[in-house]
């Protein structure tokens, strides 16, 4: 049965520490991860909300990154392609070493929030012996099985997922007819109206993965 793991580390463990701690306010969400092989990691990514041409500065000249490629460019965020070196001590190759898969990544403020899927346990106890012999400085907020909570707090949304949903409903987005639109709430975030679509498509898919699964069906 899969899991999964939720954790925090610090932007130096991980990539972009120079240009996060210059860049600041801005966030960086990665699209997806391509690998070519043991040795070559490349990321998309979007940024948005701080400055572009600090960001892009700082970027260059981060040794975590090479070869930044600016991909596609709206009004509040632009998606890039790098690649991440893998002489930095970086949690990007524990993760790719364990086959796990990278579920969503948020960086901001210095630090990544992660979240892994794990096809068992003794992956995540794989990963976690991987860490440890690296010395990585990673926290784990939360472990959970999909499809079976253990307490009653049990949530499956990450943090930023958590904020879109609850913008949402206080700002009368699910309200019909609504009282505000998608673009309204990517203004309020400074992301794209497409950035701002594919958070909510993820939480709602996380919602309904969780809660179509643990939720058992009523007596006709």
């Amino acid at each position: 049965m899969s899991i999964i793991a939720e954790f925090t580390v610090p932007a130096e463990q991980f990539a972009l520490y120079e240009t996060l701690c210059r860049a600041t306010n801005m966030v960086v969400e990665v699209e997806r991860v391509v690998t070519h092989g043991p040795d070559r990691i490349m990321p998309y990514f979007w940024t948005s909300g701080g400055d572009r041409e600090t960001f892009e500065a700082a970027a260059r000249n981060d040794p975590s990154v090479e070869d930044l490629t600016k991909i596609d460019e709206l009004d509040t965020a632009v998606l890039y392609r790098a690649h991440w070196i893998q002489d930095v001590e970086s949690v990007v190759y524990a993760y790719t070493e364990t086959g796990a898969i990278l579920l969503d990544a948020t960086g901001r403020n210095e630090r990544w929030e992660l979240q892994l899927r794990f096809d068992s346990e003794t992956d995540v106890a794989q990963f976690r012996d991987y860490i440890t012999e690296s010395d990585f400085i990673l926290n784990l907020t939360r472990l959970y099985h999909p499809s079976h909570p253990t307490t009653e707090s049990y949530c499956p949304l990450t943090e930023i997922q958590r904020e879109t949903l609850l913008a949402g409903l206080e700002s009368g987005y699910y309200e019909t007819p609504r009282e505000t639109t998608g673009n309204e709430l990517a203004e309020h975030f400074g992301i794209s109206s497409q950035a701002m679509s594919k958070r909510f498509r993820r939480a709602h898919k996380t919602l309904a993965e969780n809660e179509l699964v643990i939720t058992p069906p009523e007596d006709e």
